[in-house]
């Protein structure tokens, strides 16, 4: 025995190393970079001491561990999210989003529950990955208008889809998985719906679950942004017409200027003569000075949606419709002027801010009181917020002044709208390529993302940004610790055990044990490999008591989805993470339970649905 025992010693140390990093990411003691990053090294290490082999005896080796680094998963979710950067950029999605929201305006329960029943039809038959993709922006703005935190909704946005997946043979790579070792190994093909009217109503459980559960097991975790830099901040600035101006000759309807969107007109400069609301009977003239009071965003969605406008206020000219490539990337930032600022008491056009700083001045917000007056008048106070607009080398140097103290945090690039159709065009053109089987979603999501740096939806700087170092070391980490499950024997070891101590108890009991062992384990492994593994050891167990092969498929289906207590569980979860600033503790406590409510239901529902 303890020979055998010590035999098998690489299938027990992977066995502790899995356990290990769990606790530690459950723990959160470390970062999940650190952890990931050490539980690879970890198994490099052990693998590479003489005798760690695999149960054929072949040698575990490196290459196998790392080969989750160049995994068409983890490749995928990488290209998948520099295609959502693109839509994101280029405001791509401002008209759903806008749309949504007012429409949340007047119902807004019923425009969340519409929101979340469109992600599930759509993840009902297309990967949901580019479906989660697409609405986390649209969570994020509804979040907004609830004034709550983005946690609240991203999670469920994730466990929604994958719910749908349950639903259709196609709704997860998973369900192909399971399919095939079914027609392979008994020769029975499995329909398109077989498994939708129970999946359905698990789905349906499933759902009441996170309606009812999400505020009290959720966390309502605001952003350190959100915390320090008020999103209602009222700035001045100025806005020049200038020939081919949006603004020439326009009036103002009932005292305001309906292409100025969630602005006050605070003064209009004429030349010498300061114009004062209420504006009636005047029509906006080139040279006017037009003085507003506004939020950074909705001063950030003017400017994105006029890039002409954004390159003439960079450039210094006075041509409002000229677009220039070369003018690099820009964004906002605000920056206070600190106590004891060589600033004070200096107006910005005597300051000479463009020059020394290669920033330009759009705004400026004083607590104190709203101010009233031509933007290059002002004389800068000690704790004047200033809106700046420039590239990213331009804030470089403002890291290390002494007259003002940048508030790196806020810094945010402006999406150039322009090529929003563009984006647009090519994440439709990727969902149906992949949903219609043109090409596999890896091929489209590759070329998707090349397309959209190729058509200047984004920059290679803005789509190195979008590569989550975390995302990709932890997919890498639990790909390599699945490895050695598999090889090493401890997998099949797990799914033999349970078969074998629930056979006794009947033939519901061995569903229901395999449906919690794969329910557990997907969440530890990859689903595909959890599917995978287990569907031959389910067959057979379904051979030996002479029964239906079935319903023990349709177990192994229902439960390889249950991808609800692990960030690395799933693609969806990974990638809602970071938006939704969740710790992986989260997705034990809130999807824990709902992995266990769906394994009850199925439970309850197997001898209905299988005439047991």
């Amino acid at each position: 025995m303890a020979a055998e025992f010590l035999t098998q010693w690489p299938m027990w140390v992977s066995l502790l190393a899995v356990l290990v990093t769990i606790l530690l990411y459950m723990f959160d003691r470390w970062s999940m970079e650190i952890v990931s990053a050490g539980v690879i090294a970890a198994l490099l290490l052990i693998f590479s001491l003489p005798g760690a082999v695999g149960t054929d005896g072949e040698p575990i080796t490196s290459a196998n561990l790392l080969a989750g680094f160049g995994n068409p998963a983890l490749i995928t979710i990488m290209a998948l999210l520099i295609v959502g950067q693109g839509l994101f950029q280029t405001g791509a999605l401002e008209g759903p989003t806008k749309a949504l929201l007012s429409s949340y305006g007047k119902r807004p329960v019923s425009t969340l529950l519409m929101t979340f029943l469109s992600v599930f039809a759509i993840s009902a038959f297309t990967n949901n990955t580019p479906v989660v993709i697409m609405f986390l922006p649209i969570m994020s703005s509804i979040a907004m208008r609830m004034k709550t935190s983005p946690s609240l909704l991203m999670m469920p946005l994730s466990f929604v889809s994958i719910l749908a997946g349950m639903t259709t043979l196609i709704g997860t790579s998973t369900n192909l998985l399971a399919a095939d070792a079914l027609r392979r190994i008994d020769g029975i093909r499995l329909d398109f719906f077989e498994q939708t009217s129970m999946g359905l109503v698990l789905a349906a459980i499933g759902m009441v679950y996170i309606l009812v559960m999400a505020r009290f097991l959720l966390p309502d975790r605001g952003t350190f942004a959100e915390e320090i830099v008020p999103s209602g901040k009222q700035f001045v600035a100025q806005i020049e017409v200038t020939p081919n101006h949006f603004l020439l000759g326009k009036r103002p309807v009932a005292g305001m200027f309906p292409d100025l969107k969630d602005m006050t007109v605070r003064m209009i400069q004429r030349g010498e003569r300061a114009i004062l609301p209420p504006f009636e009977d005047f029509e906006l003239q080139m040279g006017d000075l037009v003085i507003v009071a506004a939020t950074r965003q909705s001063l950030s969605d003017l400017l994105a949606s006029k890039p002409g406008m954004l390159q003439q206020i960079w450039r210094g000219d006075g041509n409002s419709e000229a677009v220039d490539t070369d003018v690099p990337p820009l964004s906002l930032v605000e920056a206070v002027v600190a106590p004891g600022s060589r600033m004070a008491g200096r107006t910005v056009e005597l300051i000479g801010f463009r020059r020394l700083t290669s920033a330009v001045v759009l705004g400026i917000q004083r607590r104190s009181r709203m101010i009233r007056a031509k933007l290059g008048e002002i004389r800068l106070e000690a704790g004047d917020t200033l809106l700046l607009c420039g590239p990213d080398d331009a804030f470089q140097s403002l890291r290390a002044s002494r007259d003002v103290i940048l508030l790196e945090w806020s810094q945010k690039e402006i999406p150039i709208t322009a090529r929003g159709h563009a984006a647009r065009l090519i994440a439709i053109a990727m969902v149906l390529a992949a949903a219609l089987g043109v090409t596999s979603i890896l091929i489209a999501s590759v070329l998707a993302a090349v397309a959209m740096i190729l058509l200047r939806c984004l920059n290679t700087r803005q789509a190195g940004r979008a590569l989550d170092l975390k995302i990709y070391l932890v997919i890498a980490a639990a790909l390599a610790m699945g490895t050695a499950l598999e090889q090493t024997g401890a997998a099949s070891l797990i799914a033999n055990l349970v078969v074998s101590a629930a056979a006794p108890y009947g033939q519901l009991a061995v569903l229901s044990a395999i449906f919690l062992a794969v329910a557990i384990l997907t969440n530890i492994l990859s689903n595909a490999a959890t599917a995978v593994l287990f569907a031959p050891v389910a067959l057979e167990a379904a051979h030996a008591s002479n029964a239906d092969p079935l319903p023990y498929i349709l177990a192994i289906i229902y439960a390889a989805n249950c991808s609800f207590a692990s960030p690395i569980a799933y693609q969806t979860n990974m990638l809602v993470m970071a938006p939704g600033h969740y710790r992986f503790s989260d997705f034990i406590k809130f999807g824990g339970p709902l992995l266990l409510v769906i394994w009850a239901a199925f439970t309850v529902l197997a001898p209905w649905r299988f005439d047991l």
